[in-house]
């Protein structure tokens, strides 16, 4: 029996051995192909970029997740007792800890890719699944006698171990190949038609209000074809509507929208597009990229390196800072294309200010006040009522049609409205007659992947942006100013203009996602997000854009079964995730779609309980923007998924009546939050109307020099009965200020009730007449 053991446990090894080479094999051949397929398609992104020395890196092991392997009978039953012995579950512990224990295991584990963490969770699993089936594999079996006899070593459970390892980490086998497919170290390889002709490169370089994207403008519309690629859907409108009106038809791309000039659908040679909308595969004879700095952004740059180098176009005219000069050049090297720059000045002087403005007290016409998030907008607009001042609003969740009602107001000579509040939705596509900006905070809230609030210092292009949009060459100020409110943010301001553009994003597309969904099929598509950043490799140019947003809403709609192809597209979607109906709405969009039903007007009218009333507070407004993006997710599916969203037409028609309503709520702004404060609840913020999507957000930022709540000395206030108590609590007010307000409220507050007493005792006496 003993020899026959030993044979059998020989024969076994060289079977495990022989598998093993046949799984290695087939994984190598297979990731070889799907590479080469993989280098010619797509565009890449993310922050957490590394060297290309980063081949050398390991992968981090916190992201791979075991898969749960079922514990049936081996299809050789109970031979393996048959045998040789039953064996004692008490023995086959002590064996299991003894070969844990085992340092010359880990070690050839590690070699293997198992580090301390997997070899654990490997170990655990294999363990569950010895102890808990009911009849092991007739080798195994074997295995375990003999070591129980003293005819084998405790190491001979090894190959078994690390098959058991390569079942439940399935990347282990196939690493080398999934390393391959997030090499994002030649971004260029991956346009072939762009790197099969020479382009010429043309940078136009100067500040905003500098007249650079009017010459290259000029230069697209000269053309047989071109292609104008912007950062938002106002600028691509824009440019739509002055090609046409130059007489040069041109068609209108944007995630949510397709115009076509001719009637019967026909492209036009010329397109004006969002610049993730470009197209890499037409040919035209020129391509202007507009906002060039914008290549840096942690999200969305990667869809300028995209455009970048990916458009096959005979000139690539770039426009934008020039801080991006030196970094743009530098990555044309890469494909052998040369740059010639042209220089651009200011058509109207621009300067940074040396003092801060420090109060709302010192506000003059045409400041415009940048704020990072609505609550700001909403506080600081309704101190500027207080002073008696009117002020115009904007900011990114409106509608269009309303930013650009908000705009022409502020615009208008004859208007009262002298001070505009906004947000950065100001940066561009609107033309605004602004003397001096002054930025209100340089720090901008985010939220990450788990739903928590995060602050971000701003970016230089989101700076400078919004800086330029001081002095304007066609406003009546002939010179710009930009300054912050308080006195300790100018100096970081001057730092944050000064910097330069230094690095490019990427981003991974579905291709290289669906190559890694073929080596690991169980895995979740945020945990393929994580593990291809992970292993990816670029170089120092490049960095993976933030993939906080698709992986939020990847885990949103995991549990929805939808192929990985449509999984993917409906993760890209561009949501506000900070909106609660908004997520609802798109949990079901992705729910709807899975059962095969079409989404219908009428579906989506019951959804969004149109039709809708203008807003009686800032809640009403806020739900209002909520369903205005509900319906532009929507628009931007129906172009993806055309037969499950039919009703595009009749969807962008109820979406302009309900700008127009949103118009009507932003006019009265300031009535909305009064209206807000007076029916708050005792002990809630009264402008606080979206819930939180996490757990612990992060408290917004002190006002520098602010005292805490308890050093306050603020007599005779309930620090958790009012809105002013709890912006003194979180540093948002001086106690000072707060007093001062307290007392101009209540002088507004009694001239409001004796002028409505006055009008309702006219109104009378004209009734009773």
């Amino acid at each position: 029996m003993l020899l026959f053991s030993r044979v059998q446990h020989r024969i076994c090894a060289i079977s495990v051995r022989n598998t093993n080479a046949l799984v290695d094999s087939r994984c190598v051949h297979s990731g070889s192909i799907t590479f080469l397929k993989g280098s010619l398609s797509g565009s890449v992104s993310t922050r957490q970029g590394v060297s290309s020395n980063s081949s050398s890196r390991p992968p981090d092991t916190s992201l791979f997740v075991p898969l749960s392997i079922k514990s049936d009978v081996g299809s050789d039953g109970a031979v393996g007792a048959e045998l040789t012995q039953p064996l004692d579950k008490n023995e086959l512990l002590k064996m299991l800890n003894k070969f844990y224990k085992r340092k010359e295991m880990q070690k050839i584990a590690a070699d293997q890719g198992l580090d301390a963490r997997l070899f654990h969770q490997a170990f655990i699993s294999f363990r569950k699944y010895v102890l808990e089936i009911s009849m092991l594999s007739a080798d195994l079996h074997i295995i375990f006698n003999d070591i129980c006899c003293g005819a084998g070593h405790i190491d001979d459970l090894y190959p078994y171990f690390m098959r058991h390892a390569k079942q439940i980490f399935p990347m282990l086998d196939c690493m080398e190949d999934l390393r391959k497919i997030s090499d994002l170290r030649v971004p260029a390889n991956w346009y072939p038609e762009a790197r099969a002709i020479q382009r010429k490169v043309i940078f136009h370089a100067g500040p905003t209000n500098s007249g650079k994207t009017h010459h290259a403008i000029q230069r697209y519309l000269a053309a047989k074809s071109g292609v104008y690629c912007g950062p938002l859907k106002l600028l691509a409108h824009e440019i739509f509507e002055k090609s046409n009106n130059a007489g040069v038809p041109c068609d209108l791309v944007t995630g949510e929208e397709r115009t076509f000039v001719d009637e019967e659908g026909r492209q036009a040679e010329h397109v004006a597009c969002t610049i993730e909308m470009c197209s890499v595969t037409t040919p035209y004879e020129v391509a202007v990229i507009d906002e060039i700095q914008m290549i840096r952004d942690i999200s969305r740059g990667w869809a300028w390196t995209r455009a970048l180098l990916g458009l096959c176009a005979e000139e690539i005219h770039v426009c934008g800072e020039p801080a991006a000069i030196n970094f743009v050049t530098e990555l044309m090297y890469t494909t052998g294309e040369e740059v010639e720059v042209r220089n651009y000045k200011r058509l109207t002087p621009f300067s940074i200010l040396d003092h801060a403005v420090e109060s709302l007290d010192n506000l003059r016409p045409g400041d415009c006040i940048v704020c990072f998030s609505k609550n700001d907008i909403y506080s600081i607009s309704r101190q500027i009522e207080i002073r008696g001042l009117e002020c115009a609003v904007i900011y990114g969740s409106l509608p269009p049609g309303t930013k650009l009602s908000q705009a022409k107001k502020f615009n208008d000579p004859e208007d009262p409205c002298k001070i505009l509040v906004a947000t950065d939705a100001i940066g561009m596509g609107l033309n605004l007659s602004i003397k001096r900006i002054i930025f209100n905070s340089l720090v901008k809230p985010n939220i990450n992947e788990k739903g928590e609030k995060e602050l971000d210092t701003i970016s230089t292009s989101q700076a400078l942006q919004i800086a330029g949009r001081a002095g304007r060459f066609s406003s009546i100020f002939k010179e710009g100013e930009v300054t912050t409110m308080h006195r300790d943010d100018l100096p970081i301001l001057k730092e944050i203009l000064s910097r330069n553009v230094d690095t490019a994003g990427l981003h991974p597309t579905a291709e290289q996602i669906e190559m890694f969904a073929y080596h690991l099929p169980d895995a979740t598509l945020s945990n393929l997000i994580d593990i291809f950043v992970s292993l990816s490799q670029v170089d120092g140019m490049y960095f993976v854009c933030n993939i906080d947003d698709f992986k939020f809403l990847a885990d949103m709609i995991q549990h929805i079964p939808l192929n990985l192809r449509s999984r993917y597209v409906f993760c890209t979607a561009p949501i506000n995730k900070k909106q609660p109906f908004v997520c609802t709405s798109f949990l079901k969009f992705a729910r709807q779609f899975s059962r095969d039903e079409p989404l219908t007007f009428d579906w989506v009218c019951r959804h969004v309980s149109w039709p809708l009333v203008p807003p009686k507070n800032i809640k009403d407004l806020v739900h209002l923007e909520a369903v205005h993006d509900v319906l532009d997710l929507y628009l931007w599916l129906s172009y993806r998924f055309m037969d499950m969203f039919p009703d595009a037409n009749h969807v962008r028609e109820i979406q302009k009546e309900l700008d127009s309503i949103i118009q009507v709520g932003v006019r009265n702004i300031t009535r909305l939050i009064r209206a807000t404060e007076t029916n708050a609840p005792p002990g809630t913020n009264p402008l606080s109307n979206q819930r939180r999507l996490g757990p612990s957000p992060v408290s917004p930022r002190r006002v520098r020099g602010a005292p805490k709540a308890q050093d306050s000395g603020v007599e005779g206030w309930q620090l958790d009965k009012s809105l002013g108590s709890r912006l003194v609590q979180e540093g948002l007010l001086t106690p000072d200020l707060l007093r001062q307000l307290q007392k101009e409220w209540s002088k507004v507050h009694r001239q409001e009730e004796e002028g409505l007493l006055h009008k309702n005792s006219h109104f009378m006496g004209q009734k009773v007449t």
